[in-house]
């Protein structure tokens, strides 16, 4: 039976997290729309189709919404070359590899932002998904169930670092595995559905083998 991790991009490989959250800042101020920095940070990682109305309400979505997307994008695009890969993300993907799991990146990120980071991260051939990939992003279990007909996956496991991809494999009736590299905490990783939490990618590596596959509901639908 075919076992395949699930593997967020943003703040689980790549340190994108506070770039995200000073390109959605500075998208915000270009509207003179004020909202508090802790707030956008607890946003990163659901999709920016929802962060806007979750960070500053539904008013400002329907009045700047696609507005502010355009801008964080920009914003965002000007600080891609500072990105850099999170430590051991490369050597996960392989060890996950070479042990036969098969291994699909779920992002919530764009297309072009997602293949500047695999040029960083070298992972080899694996498959992943983006937003463009869906209708709705995380933390609706979409990309999750995309990423698994793309694998063609029998039982799957989900790794991310934030509460919204925990939600998402919850809502795809998966468990979850949490790491503390995007800056949310162990306690609300694992008050979100998280099975256990990492502080590093490393120490998840050493126990890949012992990740809680459970099984996929029509893997070929």
């Amino acid at each position: 039976m075919s076992n395949t991790v699930v593997l967020d991009v943003d703040g689980t490989l790549v340190d994108t997290n506070y770039h995200h959250t000073v390109a959605w800042l500075r998208a915000f101020r270009s509207a003179d729309v004020t909202v508090p920095g802790w707030r956008v940070h607890r946003a990163i990682g659901m999709g920016g189709d929802k962060l806007v109305a979750a960070v500053a309400g539904d008013k400002v979505e329907d009045d700047h919404g696609d507005a502010l997307r355009t801008a964080w994008e920009r914003y965002f695009d000007e600080m891609l070359d500072e990105i850099q890969p999170i430590e051991g993300a490369h050597r996960l993907i392989r060890s996950a590899t070479d042990l036969g799991l098969a291994v699909v990146l779920a992002s919530s990120g764009k297309s072009k932002h997602v293949e500047h980071y695999l040029k960083l991260l070298d992972p080899g051939d694996v498959a992943w998904t983006t937003s463009d990939d869906v209708d709705d992003s995380k933390p609706e279990p979409d990309l999750i169930e995309v990423a698994l007909r793309e694998a063609g996956s029998e039982r799957a496991v989900v790794i991310g670092d934030s509460v919204w991809d925990c939600e998402a494999a919850k809502r795809a009736g998966l468990p979850s595995i949490g790491l503390l590299t995007g800056g949310f905490g162990e306690d609300e990783l694992i008050d979100r559905g998280a099975s256990a939490v990492y502080a590093d990618l490393d120490t998840l590596r050493a126990e890949l083998s012992d990740l809680p596959f459970a099984v996929v509901d029509d893997p070929k639908a």
